[in-house]
């Protein structure tokens, strides 16, 4: 009952494909912004209607290239408003847009040019070019190369190339001489054809390809849109990758769905000022970015006076205590109220509006669990910070936290239209009209994932609680076992480690093992601005890393997660026994961390099986020598004696009565 009705949700009106839905918005609001770009220090404003006109032309000159109903097309680059409208003029002719990372190394994107049989890309500038170049060899199906920002080009003569200025100019023509061929292609659309292709992030093997509906994704962004009364008049700041399946379902899926407006930053250095000039209504960012941003601020008040300190420590109390109450409207007493009013006034205001968030509504994070902290510290200075659960295969929609019903271990309410159940093995397993129609080429792992009941298996440990909230544990295939029976899970333990703004990464080991140790990266921002303050020099990140000063930083951090781990039941005995802090930052390039960032584990076990075995046999130091690539390509070797401590552990806390 709920797919169908999820399903005629997103087809009333007959707006059951993102073109269709285009059009509409270019016909009933062809004035309003639909997308902003920071262009050479200007915001560049374009209406629905030119964005209708720019989609008409790229999508007439990829059908004048030859462009067919079903060829795949790669997207790769930065968040550009002629990139989206590649994705959008693709569909228009009903083929796939395949998006990939546009800090993908050269040698990654050969598999999904081949994995996809890729015929034409359209790319964002002179770097990717020159990816594309490099790899052509090895792309054979690969005819044609557009390329976005013409800088650096004029010497390119290859005839793969082509400017999109060109093929735009190639499209109005077209356009003009065939002026019904484009609206009869978008009127051949149908809402069970594959609108995009997404990789998945490839954690165990490699990536698929996952192909989503345009029914799937209408479905997860009116969902969305209903739950948490999104208007057209929403500002979203644009800035995640958009081969990343969040940024698809907000900047694109409910962008179009809801006709609100999508800002597109100048670069990836720029993002805060722009942030702060656009003041986003609705806000989207994985915990990573929030911990950044709440390191920077921490940074910031070190550095500051010893009254703005005092100040600022005060009324964060203040926050913690009644702030988050004050946000969901719960009663709070008259000089708590008035406390917070003055920290409005003094501190968070001013605060929220450093961080670009003082017209927030409605900000989500998602990608990752985020630590309790981390989330109580937002919303207790006003910022309605909330929690979404999904993935790529469900267009990233599954769970949602509803207003006022927030719980910051849990990731909220099944999604409007959405089914969740428990299997016996703790696997969560969803059902909707958000799921993925196929994985590209691979019938075997699309029938592996859905099983008879037409249920897609996450992956992901967890439980329902008696409110219906849904908690996870970890994914399924991390959570192991100690000796002794305890359960473990890496992840639980290692996003309690990165709260702490001195810790970056964190990988935790201990299946089947007698204890815990971990991997720690320090921060280099957070903790070179601990050392600068202390005269400690270094002489970069490796250097650091070792110096007794900071273990002994990190050996706190380290024994306040375990004094907090034993008050929990569950984990008490999952407290973190040795450490060590790597000698280099883990890093996707080196095949450390996927493209999202997250942890690789089985290929971090084998690459650092020496540092682990030394862990585990007592070892005080141990030197490693390891290979690193560069940005260029180039490879080098680091090389350190590692030291290992032990952390104080503490003994597991009473049970609390049931009373």
């Amino acid at each position: 009952m709920s797919d169908n009705q999820g399903r005629n949700a997103g087809q009333e009106g007959g707006l059951d494909t993102f073109p269709r839905y285009l059009m509409h918005h270019a016909q009933v609001r062809p004035q309003r912004p639909a997308m902003r770009e920071k262009k050479y220090g200007i915001w560049q404003t374009y209406s629905w209607a030119q964005v209708a006109e720019n989609v008409r032309a790229i999508a007439c000159g990829l059908a004048q290239l030859g462009f067919k109903r079903g060829d795949r097309i790669a997207i790769v680059g930065d968040n550009r408003p002629r990139l989206y409208w590649s994705v959008a003029a693709c569909q228009c002719l009903g083929g796939i847009p395949v998006m990939m990372y546009q800090d993908a190394v050269a040698q990654e994107m050969i598999y999904v040019l081949q994995d996809a049989e890729i015929k034409f890309a359209i790319v964002e500038d002179q770097e990717q070019v020159d990816k594309m170049l490099e790899i052509l060899p090895d792309a054979p199906m690969l005819e044609h190369v557009i390329y976005d920002d013409a800088r650096g080009m004029r010497h390119y003569t290859q005839p793969v190339l082509m400017g999109l200025d060109e093929l735009q100019v190639m499209g109005r023509i077209h356009d003009r001489n065939q002026s019904d061929f484009l609206d009869g292609e978008i009127a051949k659309g149908a809402s069970d054809d594959i609108s995009i292709m997404l990789y998945t992030s490839g954690t165990t093997g490699k990536p698929k390809g996952v192909c989503q509906t345009h029914g799937a994704f209408i479905a997860a962004a009116r969902g969305a849109i209903q739950f948490d009364k999104l208007t057209d008049k929403e500002d979203i700041l644009s800035y995640l990758p958009m081969a990343w399946v969040g940024d698809h379902l907000f900047s694109f899926a409910q962008a179009t769905v809801a006709g609100f407006t999508i800002n597109c930053p100048e670069s990836g250095e720029t993002v805060m000022n722009d942030l702060r000039e656009i003041g986003p209504t609705y806000y989207f960012a994985p915990p990573r970015v929030f911990e950044n941003l709440l390191t920077q601020v921490m940074i910031r008040m070190e550095d500051a006076s010893a009254l703005k300190r005092r100040m600022f420590h005060h009324f964060m109390d203040v926050a913690r205590r009644c702030g988050a109450d004050i946000l969901d409207g719960k009663p709070v007493s008259g000089g708590d109220r008035f406390q917070y009013w003055l920290g409005n006034l003094l501190v968070y205001g001013p605060l929220k509006n450093v961080l670009g968030m003082s017209r927030i509504r409605v900000a989500y994070t998602a990608g990752a669990a985020i630590g309790p902290d981390l989330f109580r510290f937002y919303r207790s200075i006003g910022i309605n910070l909330k929690q979404l659960y999904g993935q790529t295969e469900t267009c990233a929609y599954v769970c949602l936290q509803p207003d006022r019903q927030i719980k910051l271990d849990s990731v909220g309410l099944p999604a409007p239209g959405v089914e969740i159940k428990v299997a016996e093995n703790g696997e969560i397993l969803v059902k909707g009209p958000m799921l993925l129609k196929e994985y590209y080429r691979r019938p075997d792992a699309t029938a592996e994932s859905i099983n008879a009941e037409g249920y897609f298996m996450t992956g992901d440990a967890g439980f329902l609680d008696e409110d219906g909230h849904l908690k996870i544990i970890d994914r399924a295939k991390d959570v192991g076992k100690l000796t002794n029976g305890a359960m473990f899970a890496p992840n639980y333990i290692e996003n309690k480690l990165k709260f702490f703004s001195y810790i970056k990464e964190a990988v935790a080991f201990g299946h089947d093992r007698d204890m815990v140790c971990a991997f720690i990266n320090i921060d280099i921002g957070a903790v070179g601005n601990w050392a600068e303050r202390r005269g400690l020099p270094y002489a970069g990140y490796t250097d650091l890393a070792a110096k007794p000063e900071v273990y002994q930083l990190i050996q706190e951090c380290v024994e306040q997660v375990n004094a907090e781990l034993a008050h929990d039941t569950m984990v008490a005995d999952t407290q973190v026994h040795r450490f060590l802090i790597l000698h280099k930052e883990l890093d996707p390039d080196d095949d450390e961390l996927t493209r999202t960032r997250k942890v690789r584990r089985g290929f971090i076990s084998e690459k650092y099986a020496v540092l682990i075995d030394a862990l585990y046999g007592g070892k005080s130091s141990q030197f490693i020598e390891t290979q690193v690539r560069f940005e260029d390509g180039r490879t080098g070797k680091v090389a350190a004696d590692l030291v290992i401590r032990d952390a104080r552990v503490f003994p597991r806390a009473a049970a609390k009565s049931a009373a």
